[in-house]
């Protein structure tokens, strides 16, 4: 008996989860593609990312900081909030191209390394009203470092890539710094 009620049951399971509750006839297939995207394309550009804890005005503040009683060197469990600058030279009186906001945190115990996770929110030229998406691994001591672009918003929908990004300057004493950053990301 129970060998022919477990085929039973099964089969039973499987036209009541293939119909619709409302109708019970089966789904239809949406358009495969109803966005209509057009032709993909590869964009490279760079602008300054401006690092700013110092100051009056910081852009860049510390929220989460390890326990007392830990003494890494690498600053591990430290969590900054950004809203930084991104701007067309190496200056943060330069042109503004839009704003690095999200998050970076000292993630590792070996090394001065960060798990970064921000949108770069573009308010000028072609791409202003866009996003991208950064999240990944930056180690901070690296000269080229490459973190993935996982998605964006308006021109940048469905973006991926990959941004590359250098130290440019970094006072120890402030801990402000300038980054480099080279994206390279496809989208339609």
């Amino acid at each position: 008996m129970a060998t022919f009620l477990l085929p039973f049951t099964l089969s039973l399971l499987t036209t009541l989860s293939l119909t619709s509750p409302a109708t019970g006839t089966t789904p239809k297939t949406s358009n495969p593609n109803p966005i209509k995207l057009g032709t993909e394309k590869l964009s490279h550009f760079q602008f300054y990312w401006n690092d700013i804890q110092s100051g009056p005005n910081p852009t860049s503040i510390s929220i989460v900081k390890p326990p007392p009683t830990t003494t890494s060197a690498t600053g591990f469990g430290t969590v900054n909030m950004i809203d930084n600058p991104l701007t067309d030279k190496p200056d943060n009186n330069s042109q503004i191209l839009g704003r690095a906001q999200g998050f970076y945190g000292l993630s590792s115990q070996e090394e001065i390394g960060l798990l970064m996770a921000m949108n770069f929110v573009f308010t000028t030229g072609r791409y202003n009203g866009s996003t991208l998406t950064v999240l990944g691994r930056n180690a901070v001591l690296q000269k080229v470092r490459e973190m993935p672009v996982i998605g964006g918003t308006g021109l940048f929908r469905f973006a991926r890539g990959y941004v590359q990004a250098s130290t440019y300057t970094l006072n120890m004493q402030t801990r402000d710094a300038i980054v480099k950053y080279n994206v390279y990301v496809l989208h339609y």
